[in-house]
C-alpha cells in the first residue's frame, strides 16, 4: 500500500503497523498531527491500544515507563520544549533497560519562541542514555521507527526517532506501507523477560546501593555497544523482506572524493544536487549522512573518511561555547585514526532558516581558506549585520 502522505502520518502509521499497546501524549508543534491521528485510529477501533491523554510531556513518558515495565509495547512523540521537560525521565527511561520508541520532531529550543527545524534540542539528550536515529524522508521514518521496536526489545535500550519540522514532518510525500502480515514477519509481539506481574512479584527501580550501581551503569554502556550490530543486522533483515536496506551511515559519490560534506536529515538531499551540479565542473564531493548518532558510528566514519583531504561538517544546532555537536563528534571518532581528514565545522540553518543549495556551494568553494582560517566555529548565512 502506497500512500502520499507527510512525515508525522508516516510515524503514526509505523505505529499503528508495529501494534503498539500503549501511547502516552501531550500535543505541541510540530508533532502534533501523529498523536492525533493515532487517536483517531484508537478510537476507530484500527489500533487496539491504550491511549492515554496525560498534562504534560513529563507525565507522558511517566506514563510509559509504568507502561514499559509491565511489559507493553509503548510509544510517544514530542519536540523541542517537551523533549526538555522529559529530560529527567529520559534517564529513568534508559537506566530501567526499558524499550520505550519516541519521535522527536527537531524545533528550536526557545528563547525566543521558534517552531522551525534545528536538532539542538535532541542533541542536547546524547547522554542520557537513549539510542538516536536521524531520519531524511518520510520512507526512512515508517522503515526506522517499525525497526526501532526490533532493536529496543533486543538491547532492551529506548530508541529516540529525529526528523526536522516542517521539511519532514509537514511535507508530503510517496511512502510504502507494508501491510500488517508483513510487519508481524518482522516484528514480532513484545515478549519481555522481566517485568511487573502481581504473580511473581518483584521490585523494579528501588535503590541501588555503591555495591551495585556501578555495574548497572557498566551493562547499560555494554547494552549501547551492541547497537551497532542489531541495527545492521535488523537492517538486513528488513532489506530482505521489504527491499529496503538502511545502513547506520549512508555516502554519497565517496569514492574520489577529496572534500566531504557530513550532515545528517533532510539536508543531506540538498547536498546531493549539489554534489551532482559540481561534479559536472569537474569537483570531486562527496556525502558522509549521519544516520545513527547514539551510539557514535565512529568507527565507520574512520573508514569512510580514511584518506580524505577535507571534512566539512553542517551542523543545524549549537554548544553554546563550543560549536556544532555533530562536528564534536566527529572530530572526537577522527582522533586516533591514522589518516584523517582536516575537519571544519559549519553552524548553519539553525531555527529552521533555509540552507540552500547555493549557501552549500559556498561552503563547499570556500572550505579551504575556512579550514586555514583555524576558526572552531564557521557560522554560513547569518543576516547581514548580525550580532549579539
Amino acid at each position: 500500500m502506497k500512500k502520499v502522505i507527510i512525515g508525522n502520518y508516516s510515524a503514526s502509521y509505523a505505529v499503528l503497523r508495529s501494534r503498539v499497546e500503549v501511547i502516552s501524549a501531550y500535543p505541541i508543534t510540530p508533532q502534533t498531527q501523529i498523536v492525533e491521528f493515532l487517536s483517531e485510529l484508537c478510537g476507530s477501533g484500527d489500533l487496539k491500544a491504550r491511549f492515554l491523554k496525560v498534562e504534560s510531556e513529563h507525565s507522558a513518558l511517566a506514563s510509559l515507563i509504568g507502561a514499559s515495565s509491565a511489559g507493553a509495547r509503548t510509544f510517544t512523540a514530542t519536540s523541542s520544549q517537551g523533549l526538555a521537560l522529559m529530560h529527567e525521565l529520559l534517564h529513568w527511561t534508559s537506566g530501567a533497560r526499558l524499550p520505550v520508541v519516541m519521535v522527536n520532531v527537531n524545533r528550536a529550543l526557545a528563547p525566543s519562541w521558534n517552531i522551525w527545524a534545528d536538532q539542538t534540542d535532541s542533541l542536547s539528550q546524547r547522554d542520557t542514555g537513549w539510542i538516536q536515529v536521524y531520519c531524511e524522508t518520510g520512507q526512512e521514518i515508517f522503515d526506522l521507527t517499525v525497526m526501532a521496536y526490533r532493536i529496543a526489545e533486543t538491547v532492551m535500550l529506548p530508541v529516540m526517532i529525529a526528523y526536522d519540522a516542517f521539511y519532514l514532518s509537514h511535507t508530503s510525500e510517496p511512502v510504502d506501507i507494508p501491510e500488517q502480515g508483513e510487519v508481524d514477519s518482522f516484528l514480532p509481539a513484545y515478549s519481555p523477560g522481566v517485568f511487573l506481574d502481581i504473580k511473581h512479584p518483584a521490585a523494579l527501580g528501588s535503590m541501588a546501593s555503591p555495591k551495585y550501581f556501578m555495574e548497572m551503569r557498566h551493562d547499560q554502556q555494554c547494552a549501547m555497544e551492541k547497537v551497532e550490530e542489531v541495527f545492521t543486522g535488523s537492517a538486513g533483515e528488513y532489506n530482505e523482506i521489504f527491499g529496503r536496506g538502511y545502513g547506520i551511515i549512508e555516502t554519497y559519490m565517496l569514492h574520489d572524493a577529496g572534500k566531504v560534506i557530513i550532515c545528517a536529515s533532510t539536508m543531506a538531499g540538498t547536498v546531493r544536487s549539489v554534489i551532482d551540479a559540481m561534479r559536472k565542473d569537474g569537483e570531486r564531493v562527496g556525502l558522509l549522512k549521519i544516520r545513527l548518532f547514539r551510539p557514535f558510528p565512529a568507527e565507520e566514519i574512520r573508514r569512510a573518511l580514511d584518506g580524505k583531504k577535507l571534512a566539512i561538517v553542517i551542523d543545524r544546532n549549537l554548544s553554546p561555547g563550543l560549536g556544532g555537536i555533530f562536528a564534536q563528534e566527529v572530530k572526537s571518532a577522527l582522533y586516533s585514526a591514522p589518516n584523517p581528514p582536516d575537519v571544519i565545522g559549519i553552524i548553519a540553518g539553525l531555527g529552521g532558516r533555509d540552507v540552500t543549495p547555493e549557501l552549500i556551494k559556498s561552503i563547499i568553494i570556500d572550505s579551504e581558506s575556512d579550514s586555514r582560517s583555524g576558526k572552531s566555529i564557521i557560522w554560513k548565512g547569518l543576516n547581514k549585520g548580525g550580532g549579539a
